[in-house]
């Protein structure tokens, strides 16, 4: 079994990714690798946040690691919130506040189309790989299911009549635009 550190301390995601990979790789947080910093994200684009993350955690541990920087973009506000979708509504990361800002924002428009975009950055072996995964879908104008986190319970993927926060983990992960970049990372890994 491979440990990657992963460079979050979002349990949720941790969880999310864990069920993605199996058996073959044990998914450590910040706080299990034994880092208890907020790493900044002081870039305009999701690939050079993900790799501000990534090469802290490798320049502290010198392992193995993984980061990813998520966004949501929405058509209507061209892209937003994108880069900045957990602090939208402020600095203290309220995805409510962020949640009712982006449906405020939305309130009289019917174009309601959006994607979440996922960037991995991995450093294995002192190397940078990325991979990308897309999912795209609608806002709803009211939230929907008590599963999930963050933006979930507003965003519907194409294909479907749910919210992500209406759904299983299994089905979450059929469309999963964090899935798709985590099955191009693991992918990669199993093939070295």
């Amino acid at each position: 079994m491979y440990t990657l550190v992963f460079a979050t301390n979002n349990q949720h995601k941790v969880d999310e990714i864990q069920s993605l990979v199996g058996k073959d790789f044990h998914i450590i947080p910040l706080k299990e690798a034994g880092i208890n910093i907020d790493i900044p994200e002081p870039h305009d684009n999701l690939k050079d946040n993900a790799a501000e993350k990534a090469r802290t955690i490798h320049a502290l541990t010198q392992k193995n690691c993984f980061s990813e920087d998520t966004g949501l973009e929405i058509d209507f506000l061209n892209g937003a919130p994108g880069v900045k979708s957990a602090r939208y509504a402020g600095e203290d990361r309220d995805f409510q506040a962020n949640i009712d800002k982006v449906l405020h924002e939305l309130n009289n428009t019917t174009n309601r189309a959006a994607q979440f975009r996922t960037v991995i950055c991995l450093i294995w072996e002192n190397k940078e790989y990325y991979f990308e995964g897309l999912c795209k879908g609608t806002i709803t104008t009211v939230m929907h299911g008590e599963k999930g986190f963050g933006y979930d319970p507003i965003f519907i993927p194409g294909g479907s009549t749910k919210s992500f926060a209406a759904m299983t983990m299994d089905e979450k992960n059929s469309f999963s635009h964090r899935q798709k970049a985590v099955t191009q990372l693991f992918s990669f890994l199993k093939g070295l």
